[in-house]
């Protein structure tokens, strides 16, 4: 495959490439965008094309790592392995400056991936929260990265982190992964311990814990927050399966145990009306129904699809349809209601890897994916046909949930060893 973009292979603490941003008139504030759905905000314009060779605004280096960037009020998150420590960093989004860095925790190791962040942070407001594999969370002020508070999963909640040692199955073997979730005054989020604290809702301001819920072990995935059966509800994907707990007090309304190798169960969860879209590789994707009940809630899985099963990259819903990557690194379109397939698509995914990857975002009428060799791809999100809109060369290997605003695509391009942070301009600048 031929690197299009021109690249400077020598650079210094941040290479400016190609002018200033435009306005920051949106934001990606943390995992999957605003609304946690992979959804650019509405009234982003549409992408129609994508540029042959598309204009990197900056690059910096990269420590070792696989969280993604977040984008807010000017300011990237870069959440890698710097100086021997997990370390947050504030990136300047028009010139990729430094403006400051924070360590979070030692480094964790394993065969799975580098030695790094694997959790996305997140931005509200004034605050950005980022966790540790090793289960340090931490709220720092966005001025300056100055510690406000701190709680830690293993001594706070009980939560056991065991690494690549036995059977442990979720976030104690490879771990956390799942970013935590800033919704209305909280923080949701996903300790794992097993005394009650599987999941907890803490005051964003202070860390103080206002719920705490279940005995699951924490799995990949993050939580998600959505109206099921006339109540909002937390979705959690934990060890076990997929649960649907109360959000005012955490109470258990429905479950649906799903047990795999190890319990990678790694893709976000879609809801859809009362619809939940969960699976794992091993378990297919499935279709759980919620409805309302005298004792909480009724769950049924309405269908399950083996050609469809998500691995570790998230599908997003647009007009009653999950497109996503299926188990074949093809594309797939399903058709929620009924879990039909409506069409697969081979031959964008390239890696030569056995399992794929690919970060998923809707813009407007259509998808963009960032495939794992580099490679974005847009196509319409039409349930009656694949139909491709452009293809263009952005980076090399890399397993990142990019994030968009203002026509400009942040990334991380790199898998297991130093990287690279890069700006790149893939639309028209706001007039």
């Amino acid at each position: 495959m031929i690197f299009r973009l021109q690249f400077v292979l020598a650079f210094g603490p941040a290479l400016l490439l190609g002018g200033v941003l435009p306005s920051f008139a949106a934001d990606w504030p943390r995992w999957r965008g605003p609304a946690n759905d992979g959804h650019a905000p509405a009234g982003t314009p549409a992408l129609d094309a994508l540029p042959g060779e598309p204009r990197v605004l900056w690059q910096v280096p990269a420590g070792p790592g696989l969280a993604s960037p977040v984008v807010s009020g000017g300011v990237v998150l870069a959440f890698d392995h710097q100086d021997a420590q997990e370390t947050l960093r504030a990136l300047d989004a028009r010139t990729g400056t430094e403006r400051w860095r924070a360590a979070v925790d030692e480094p964790f190791s394993d065969s799975q991936g580098p030695t790094g962040p694997r959790c996305t942070p997140l931005v509200d407001g004034d605050r950005a929260y980022a966790l540790s594999c090793r289960g340090e969370l931490q709220c720092r002020a966005m001025a300056d990265g100055k510690l406000v508070w701190r709680v830690n999963y293993l001594t706070n909640f009980g939560a056991t982190f065991t690494g690549e040692r036995g059977n442990t199955p979720g976030a104690a073997r490879h771990g956390n992964n799942g970013a935590p979730l800033v919704d209305g005054p909280h923080l949701l989020a996903f300790p794992g311990g097993t005394n009650g604290a599987g999941v907890a809702c803490l005051d964003k301001l202070t860390g103080a814990v206002v719920w705490k819920s279940l005995n699951d072990m924490a799995g990949y995935a993050p939580p998600v927050v959505a109206p099921l059966a006339g109540r909002p509800q937390v979705i959690a994907f934990t060890t076990e399966g997929v649960v649907g707990l109360d959000r005012r007090d955490g109470r258990e309304l429905w479950r649906v145990p799903i047990k795999t190798a190890f319990a990678r169960h790694a893709a976000t969860p879609v809801v859809m009306g009362d619809l939940v879209l969960a699976g794992s590789h091993q378990a297919g994707l499935l279709g759980l129904h919620v409805t309302p009940a005298d004792d909480g809630c009724r769950v049924e899985t309405a269908w399950t699809s083996k050609e469809a099963a998500p691995n570790f990259a998230s599908p997003v819903a647009v007009g009653g349809h999950l497109y996503g990557l299926g188990p074949a690194k093809n594309i797939v379109c399903i058709e929620a209601a009924t879990g039909a397939m409506k069409w697969s698509q081979s031959g964008v995914f390239t890696t030569s890897a056995d399992k794929a990857f690919g970060g998923f975002l809707v813009i407007g009428g259509r998808i963009l994916t960032l495939t794992d060799a580099g490679e974005l791809v847009l196509f319409d999100a039409d349930p009656a046909e694949y139909r491709e809109r452009g293809r263009t060369q952005v980076a090399a290997m890399n397993w990142c949930q990019p994030a968009y605003a203002d026509g400009v695509l942040y990334l991380r391009d790199g898998l297991r060893k130093d990287g690279i942070w890069r700006a790149v301009q893939i639309a028209e600048e706001p007039r």
